[in-house]
């Protein structure tokens, strides 16, 4: 616990914080940011294209999107410039990020901040949004909020009347129509995402997933706690598509696998997508989004700065015009992106009629588990039914 402390305190000295936005702005004018992300939507790289050009026309800043497959390989990079004692000139502006790898790059020392309350349009955040924690970690003001994933199902009216409303209904359905039920497999991330949701239903002790999981000395409480689970995708693998033996590779694939009526159920971590995938030609227009009666799993996804960031004004000009209500406004389009904004909707109002507000009510939310039980369930997994 002494090391987290000593970390988070380097952190907070590595500010370095210019008086006013002002001077981040002129320092920022000619900085080039290198923001790793998530490459595999095309719809998300073609909204950081529209972000880069209203960067540059407006701000004289360009951001360049690093595609990743896993945010993971960028806190391995940065753990090697950390080691190598390259405190300046990083390779790294910019990251999207939440769970393990915030908890990971937070300590390990190797986030800039805190710094959201240096941005202007920190005052339109959305502070009813469980902003201040990211998969229990406190996120102290290290990463600032992008955007709201809920963990919820898409289906087809016309082939699926009444929609299973919990993992036990799930199973139901799964027997009464076999091969017509699947989930991405892990460690995807929608993979894993499905794994947790279903061990949040069915375990007795739910207390123990929010607490912090350390192996192997915990290994007859894991054991304990995601018994049920195992039993459960005992179960669901005997009826599911290709028999649990071959699963999809993501979320676009089961939408696919929807669309061509191959699968009931898509799963996607974005409330707005089945509007988003009509909107562009992946789906029929009568599916409809929905979360199971107990709540959808929610996360905040986050953007944040290295310590070592060589253009920290760039970045700081770049999170700032993510969070304005005319970026929010725009990735909220679901003929764009449609992933729902977090900012409050008084923040709306000042933008033109011309504008589509966003409307976004999330459903009942359930609270992501501590991280540290992530890698133990997805090892679990892979040996149980990976192949």
């Amino acid at each position: 616990m002494g090391s987290v402390t000593a970390h988070a305190s380097e952190q907070h000295k590595n500010v370095n914080i210019m008086p006013t936005w002002q001077q981040t702005l002129a320092q920022a004018k000619g900085e080039t940011v290198y923001f790793n992300a998530w490459g595999g939507s095309q719809e998300i790289n073609d909204y950081l294209l529209w972000a880069n050009t209203q960067l540059q026309q407006r701000y004289g800043v360009t951001l360049k999107q690093v595609k990743v497959t896993d945010i993971a390989e960028t806190t391995q990079r940065l753990l090697a410039e950390k080691t190598a004692g390259k405190n300046s000139g990083g390779s790294v502006d910019m990251v999207w990020i939440n769970g393990e790898n915030f908890r990971s790059m937070k300590q390990n020392g190797l986030l800039y901040g805190p710094f959201t309350h240096l941005l202007p349009n920190w005052k339109y955040v959305n502070k009813s949004l469980p902003i201040d924690k990211d998969f229990s970690e406190p996120t102290q003001g290290l990463e600032a909020p992008w955007g709201v994933g809920q963990l919820v199902f898409i289906y087809d009216p016309e082939t699926l009347k009444n929609p299973p409303k919990s993992f036990k209904a799930l199973l139901a359905l799964a027997q009464q129509h076999p091969r017509k039920i699947s989930y991405p497999k892990p460690p995807e991330f929608h993979g894993t995402s499905f794994l947790k949701a279903a061990l949040l239903e069915l375990t007795p002790d739910k207390k123990a997933l929010y607490q912090p999981l350390q192996l192997p000395k915990d290994q007859v409480l894991f054991d304990r706690v995601t018994a049920p689970l195992w039993h459960y995708l005992d179960q669901l693998h005997k009826v599911a598509w290709h028999q649990g033996k071959q699963f999809p590779a993501g979320t676009a694939e089961t939408v696919q696998l929807l669309d061509d009526q191959q699968l009931l159920l898509a799963i996607t971590f974005n409330p707005n997508a089945a509007a988003a995938a009509i909107a562009n030609g992946n789906l029929t227009d009568k599916a409809k989004t929905y979360a199971f009666s107990a709540g959808a799993l929610t996360n905040i996804h986050f953007l944040a700065i290295p310590w070592n960031a060589n253009a920290k004004a760039g970045a700081l000009v770049a999170i700032n015009f993510l969070l304005s209500p005319e970026a929010q406004v725009h990735k909220a389009d679901t003929n764009v992106w449609g992933d729902p904004t977090i900012l409050s909707p008084q923040a709306f109002k000042q933008l033109p009629p011309s504008y589509n507000k966003p409307s976004f009510t999330p459903y009942p939310s359930i609270a992501e588990p501590n991280p540290t039980w992530l890698a133990a369930i997805e090892h679990q997994w892979q040996l149980r039914y990976g192949n």
